[in-house]
């Protein structure tokens, strides 16, 4: 998952919109939606801004990855309490792994499956 994907996904899992998050982040929506989209390179001090806004350390928010669970706070201006989230990531990237997986796993068979027949020929020629 990229960088631009996992802002994304913690704003949604704050409930916050993409109005409020560039609200928060004191710049427009169409700039805080190019940054989600990953339609901008975006410098270290506003994603400093962004982790903080997010409540998530900067290294943690490059560390994410797709076996990371995450108690998340999310509370919205008209909540008092806050509801804790569990929040297991991104199915794309174990998707990923796994098609990965597969295709060492078939490539790894077709190695067998050479060997076998250089086995077989070794013991004609003998």
């Amino acid at each position: 998952m990229q960088l631009h994907e996992k802002i994304c996904l913690l704003r949604k899992v704050k409930g916050w919109s993409q109005e409020e998050m560039a609200d928060k982040l004191q710049m427009s929506v169409h700039g805080y939606a190019n940054i989600e989209r990953g339609e901008t390179d975006v410098q270290l001090s506003r994603l400093e801004q962004i982790s903080q806004v997010l409540g998530v350390e900067l290294q943690n928010l490059f560390g994410m990855n797709d076996r990371v669970v995450f108690n998340l706070t999310n509370t919205s201006r008209d909540q008092s309490s806050q509801n804790n989230f569990q929040f297991l990531m991104a199915q794309r990237e174990l998707e990923y792994e796994l098609e990965k997986a597969r295709l060492i796993i078939e490539q790894q068979n077709k190695e067998i499956k050479y060997l076998k027949e250089i086995i077989e020929l070794m013991k004609t020629q003998s």
